[in-house]
């Protein structure tokens, strides 16, 4: 991928299904393998903008990844600074903060241990077996935002 051309995988016909079917049921109550519905204000509508997430507990803290790369709800992440995240009536507010490339290392190999089966086409060649530089070069092409619940 060239430098000019932010990294992102647009999702398929299928896939947009499905990812609305998870939503749903992340609204309804019941989490897909963990995944919750992330909620984030749109930057420039101003109205919230919904869709289903694979939260990421590592070494202490919650994430979020963007495995499709330079996402809208990434942009819109980088504008709010925060968002929710529900499971049925189960609503958590958070505060976001993106890490740089440098830091995303551990974050994404757990990542791709706990997920890389649903996400392997969005990380290509990549898995969590992967060396550390294999997975270093993959990181610009990943945004991972460290969130803070409560705040």
């Amino acid at each position: 991928m060239s430098s000019s051309t932010p990294y992102y995988v647009k999702g398929s016909p299928m896939s947009v299904r499905v990812n609305g079917f998870v939503g749903w049921l992340a609204r309804h109550g019941l989490s897909f393998a963990g995944s919750a519905e992330l909620s984030v204000r749109g930057r420039k509508s101003g109205t919230p903008q919904r869709i289903p997430v694979n939260p990421l507990s590592h070494d202490g803290g919650q994430y979020l990844v963007s495995a499709r790369g330079l996402s809208q709800w990434v942009r819109n992440m980088r504008v709010a600074g925060g968002g929710e995240l529900r499971v049925g009536r189960s609503v958590s507010r958070f505060t976001a903060v993106e890490l740089p490339d440098a830091q995303k290392l551990p974050v994404l190999r757990s990542y791709l241990a706990k997920w890389g089966w649903q996400v392997k086409q969005y990380f290509p060649g990549v898995t969590a077996a992967s060396s550390d530089e294999e997975l270093l070069a993959a990181a610009a092409d990943h945004p991972v935002f460290r969130i803070t619940v409560g705040e």
